[in-house]
């Protein structure tokens, strides 16, 4: 089937969704979202899903970009969790999207910040997470094993590190992601190939229970008009705004702040880096290099209280914090004006048990990052866990929506199912750059790009912002922007982008 996704197939889709009579209705399209839209429709039940806003709207897209073995749980003693993040890689990147996500290498400068006891012990947590890649049958030739490096080999990896009073480095693999909103598009779109109705735009204003089954009233966000969709289970997959449609679901947010650096403050990094966070012995801050020759810095873990907002902003005490870590630890001192842009998003954790308290010290750190499912009536929500499991995520929650609906299914097969993209590239004479974002669809993409080969803005051409109008359910210049490519992170970049954006929009009809 075909999993373009754009606007005139919404408005076709739209009209016959409020037609029928749904096995499952999944609301909010971020990563588990989508997964879940995806593990229903494979297993031959009638699914649609909506978001208020777009894809990737919220948590998805404000990630470290890291698809992770899980070795901060391992060092906590969630075994469990640690061992399922480990499993989901490899999926990713034996099976389901291996032209998204990669092995990086990331590094571990051993200056005096870094005693060479907390040395033995990390090299130590190396390998047990090497074990669980071993466990989760990832090959090494995926993920190379971790290694010890002398000082001249840290500082080809990390030159910024202090040269004078490097010992070396510890090196270790996981899993990356060039964009995280990217994968869930690819999501999105494969669920549409098996038959998901994917609506972007349409808001989720409340249920209603009967014995048999749920009726959701629905906003149509671009026009205001209000309709009814009826299905026999609803997957609440709304991450932090959970608790909008199910109130007995308590969360703890946590924000997690990103810094964008200027290309040029942190020249030659090859590796990421591994920063040790003050007075914690198993957490680090994460600095990350880009292609553009952009680095991103995070990752902060502060509790959030109050509304949730549609986008959360990076505090500036997040900021200050950021760059006290990474010139606490650098050979080279960045200051606050190499930074062009941050971003934050939202975890949403579940409350620590107690009646929906805190963990014991109130951090946000210490909660579990494992996810729960909840159900009562026809309605299931998915709460918790991280954007590596999301393929888990969704198919607890569907297991919950088969056994709650009482549907005739099958067992997932989503671990089985290959991404749109993940499909070998057969042509030759494609650009990397297009290889990396869109795998095995960059051939199309490309003769887009040289028939309209004019730049928007970071390499980003015209014919790639149609290609994600006509086929990646883009409906105007945020969603281009802010979701389907990263131009919106910096705000100079977008304000610069802006204007072309929308004249490529305007001439959507006529090209």
């Amino acid at each position: 089937m075909d999993s373009s996704l754009n606007a005139a197939r919404r408005a076709r889709e739209l009209r016959r969704v409020a037609e029928e009579r749904l096995d499952v209705l999944v609301v909010g399209l971020g990563a588990t979202g989508a997964g879940a839209a995806l593990d229903a429709a494979a297993r031959g039940l009638r699914v649609a899903a909506i978001d208020a806003h777009d894809l990737a709207f919220g948590t998805s897209r404000w990630s470290s970009k890291l698809i992770h073995g899980g070795l901060r749980y391992l060092a906590k003693g969630q075994v469990g969790v640690a061992h399922e993040s480990a499993v989901e890689r490899g999926i990713l990147l034996r099976r389901t999207a291996p032209h998204l996500v990669r092995a990086h290498p990331y590094a571990l400068p051993l200056t005096p910040a870094v005693s060479r006891k907390q040395a033995a012990l990390v090299m130590s947590g190396y390998r047990l997470g090497d074990a669980l890649r071993a466990a989760a049958r990832t090959p090494r030739r995926l993920l190379p094993g971790p290694s010890r490096l002398d000082a001249a080999r840290a500082h080809t990896l990390v030159p910024v590190a202090p040269a004078g009073s490097l010992r070396g480095a510890l090196l270790s693999w996981d899993g990356r992601l060039l964009d995280d909103a990217r994968l869930v598009v690819a999501i999105a779109r494969t669920a549409a190939a098996r038959g998901a109705r994917v609506l972007t735009r349409c808001r989720a204003l409340r249920l209603t229970h009967s014995g048999g089954g749920t009726t959701v009233a629905v906003r149509d966000e671009l026009t205001g008009e209000e309709f009814e969709l009826r299905a026999r289970t609803v997957i609440n997959a709304t991450g932090v705004w959970a608790g909008t449609l199910d109130p007995r679901v308590r969360l703890r947010p946590s924000r997690g702040t990103h810094l964008v650096l200027r290309p040029g403050t942190l020249p030659g990094l090859i590796a990421g880096v591994h920063l040790p966070l003050p007075g914690e012995t198993n957490r680090f801050a994460l600095v990350l290099p880009q292609h553009d020759g952009r680095v991103y810095v995070g990752l902060t873990d502060e509790p959030v209280d109050g509304p949730v907002p549609d986008v959360p902003e990076a505090p500036e005490e997040d900021v200050t914090a950021l760059l006290e870590v990474l010139n606490g630890v650098l050979g080279t001192r960045v200051a606050r004006e190499a930074v062009a842009g941050a971003y934050a998003g939202l975890r949403p954790l579940l409350a620590a048990d107690g009646a929906g308290d805190d963990a014991a010290d109130g951090r946000t750190a210490d909660l579990s990052r494992r996810h729960a499912v909840l159900s009562e009536g026809g309605l299931v929500t998915v709460v918790g866990g991280k954007l590596t499991t999301y393929r888990r995520m969704a198919e607890d929650a569907v297991d919950r929506a088969v056994t709650c609906g009482n549907l005739r299914a099958g067992r997932s097969s989503t671990r089985r199912i290959p991404l749109v993209g993940a499909q070998p590239l057969a042509a030759d004479g494609v650009p990397a750059r297009l290889t990396e974002r869109y795998g095995g669809e960059a051939a199309a993409v490309h003769e887009l790009v040289r028939a309209h080969p004019e730049e928007v803005g970071l390499g980003i051409t015209v014919g790639e912002l149609l290609w994600s109008v006509r086929h990646e359910g883009a409906l105007d210049a945020s969603d281009l922007l802010d979701r389907r490519t990263r131009i919106g992170l910096v705000k100079e970049d977008r304000e610069r982008a802006l204007p072309a954006t929308r004249d490529v929009l305007a001439r959507i009809p006529h090209l």
